[in-house]
């Protein structure tokens, strides 16, 4: 190779680091005035982020983004095991965790951990007794936001969930979720005892009763105890 053309190759990578180095210089400070804005947003509790869809608003764009999919049902971000859908990566990360069995947030008063930092905040409110979601309308407080959201339904009569199978709506995602596997026949909750499967968790506590003789509920009035509530307030009904 020429001395002339060890020199083009030279300059060439020359210019070619001196172009990442401004585009690394750029990049640098964008997100350096990014996060200068985004203290501002915070101090002054601004947010300049407008849902045209809803009145929620939000500090930086990203977050809104993350929200309009709540609107169009976008869920980007897939599970590799089961094929779930997420519109947030985080809520992948913590879903992955379901599969794995990982809970990386232990609470440190207590022997209960968590897949995820928000649920573990929810938790030690038990401990604090901390209740920071209050309702305007009758005072009532709450440790969590979707608690006082699902609350506030009591108020409004709304119930924004609905099954696109048959039109029933719910006022809670929770309760619609279990509400499709009447459709879908899904029982995830197994008895590790005997063949039977429910659609709900608490069915499955219920049942686990018949096998270790549990019965947590018991009558003030007498000495007798039962496995259901439904049955103590049944047998209640005899005192009278």
């Amino acid at each position: 190779m020429s001395v002339t053309t060890w020199k083009v190759v030279a300059d060439h990578f020359l210019i070619n680091e001196e172009r990442n180095s401004t585009l690394d210089q750029k990049i640098s400070d964008t997100r350096k005035l990014k996060e200068k804005r985004h203290k501002k947003y915070r101090k002054q509790g601004e947010k300049p982020f407008a849902c045209k869809l809803c009145d929620k608003s939000f500090i930086n764009s990203s977050n809104l983004i993350c929200h309009m999919r709540t609107h169009t049902g976008e869920k980007p971000f897939s599970c590799g095991t089961c094929g779930k859908g997420f519109p947030r990566q985080p809520a992948l990360t913590a879903h992955m965790r379901t599969h794995t069995g990982e809970k990386p947030y232990p609470c440190e008063l207590c022997e209960k951990a968590y897949r995820d930092r928000s649920n573990l905040v929810r938790h030690m409110r038990t401990h604090t007794g901390e209740k920071p979601y209050s309702c305007k309308v009758c005072g009532k407080s709450y440790s969590g936001s979707s608690q006082l959201a699902y609350h506030i339904t009591t108020h409004t009569g709304e119930k924004p969930f609905s099954c696109l199978n048959c039109g029933k709506a719910f006022n809670k995602q929770s309760t619609l979720t279990v509400h499709m596997r009447t459709h879908t026949g899904e029982k995830p909750y197994s008895c590790d005892m005997c063949e039977k499967s429910f659609r709900e968790n608490n069915d499955l506590t219920c049942h686990m009763r018949t096998h270790t003789g549990e019965k947590p509920y018991s009558c003030e009035l007498c000495e007798k105890s039962f496995r259901w509530r439904n049955v103590l307030n049944r047998h209640m009904r005899t005192h009278r």
